[in-house]
């Protein structure tokens, strides 16, 4: 047994001849498939946002167990390789019990942002924003948690690049925001602060 690892050591160091091994470096891009994890989003949300997750997180306990009292009745049918009722409901009770997951860690590390900024001429968390482009047209944004992006009814998130341009500029102030058609210059317009204000 000596004998093979001597001989497997001798090998080794024929192999590594020449390398330095102390120079050697390996950097993230050098290993495949990692990935860097994603920037942790803020923790702000408004009210009506957080009272949508609670209500999400309870509509998801009272789905999982109509999920739960249905697999247990594809189960006793018997052979559940082939039971495409079994088969679906393990994967929609999965993806249940992952967002409840989330949602049992997310929540409570959430800081609800209930009173509007004392100045209101500014852009801060939950305002809306209406701005114009270089030809005049005209969007409105609402600045929101990243748990409440919604870009149908215009909010996005306060971790955005678009979000961040906006952070503490005023009426009549210009932003330049990075896009990936490029370099895109808004005028902002208006500001206000309520739930359905434009």
């Amino acid at each position: 047994m000596c004998e093979l690892y001597r001989l497997a050591d001798q090998a080794v160091k024929r192999l590594l001849d020449g390398v330095d091994i102390i120079n050697l470096n390996f950097q993230d891009h050098d290993m495949g498939r990692y990935r860097p994890p994603p920037p942790k989003s803020a923790p702000y949300i408004t009210v009506a946002g957080y009272q949508r997750l609670q209500d999400e997180l309870a509509g998801l306990w009272k789905r999982r167990a109509e999920v739960v009292t249905a697999l247990s009745a594809a189960a006793a049918e018997g052979d559940r390789s082939e039971n495409a009722e079994y088969i679906y409901r393990k994967k929609e009770l999965r993806e249940i019990d992952r967002r409840v997951r989330y949602l049992q860690k997310r929540l409570p590390d959430l800081q609800v942002v209930r009173e509007s900024p004392h100045d209101q001429s500014r852009i801060f968390f939950g305002a809306w924003v209406r701005l114009a482009d270089v030809q005049g047209t005209e969007v409105a944004y609402r600045i929101v948690g990243a748990d409440e992006l919604d870009l149908h009814k215009g909010c996005i998130s306060v971790d955005s690049p678009l979000a961040r341009a906006l952070l503490k500029k005023g009426v009549d102030e210009e932003v330049v925001v990075e896009t990936p058609q490029g370099s895109v210059m808004y005028e902002v317009v208006s500001v206000s602060y309520g739930l359905d204000e434009v």
